[in-house]
């Protein structure tokens, strides 16, 4: 599986954890950084190319967030619906003896995502953003027992 980690991210590189497969990471055998990759990218005529993301990802900042909601309609239903499905954990987990404790959701502020007044915040151009199988974040996601603020 090549997977586009650069030298920028090297701490998110990791091995596969499933014997049938072969983590690559193309960009650091070339050394590149992420300026690297998107004066590539501009050579090519993709310049305007966005950083990818799974769009349910509860890292994503109010400005991703608003842009998904203005940009693209069907990915903000899917990941309204996405963050509805998750809020009392799932069938699965309660019947293997591991229920939620709490609620989860997407918004960092603890409320529902369609229902979030969104307050987008300048950021700069080098934030790393997240790929399918790694994310730039250490902090990990938990379950809130209700609604909250966040400043």
């Amino acid at each position: 599986m090549a997977i586009g980690i650069s030298l920028d991210e090297i701490g998110r590189a990791r091995d596969s954890d499933v014997g049938y497969m072969r983590n690559v990471h193309p960009l650091l055998d070339l050394g590149w950084r992420r300026t690297d990759c998107l004066r590539y990218l501009a050579e090519q005529g993709l310049g305007d190319t966005p950083k990818s993301s799974c769009v349910g990802c509860p890292y994503h900042d109010d400005g991703f967030w608003l842009s998904l909601r203005e940009n693209s309609p069907q990915e903000w239903a899917d990941a309204v619906a996405f963050d509805h499905a998750i809020r009392n954990g799932s069938a699965r987990a309660d019947a293997d003896g591991h229920p939620l404790q709490g609620q989860f959701f997407l918004h960092r502020a603890r409320i529902p995502l369609d229902e979030v007044v969104l307050r987008p915040r300048p950021q700069p151009a080098d934030v790393p953003g997240c790929g399918p199988w790694t994310c730039p974040h250490d902090e990990p996601a938990t379950a809130d027992t209700g609604r909250g603020e966040v400043a």
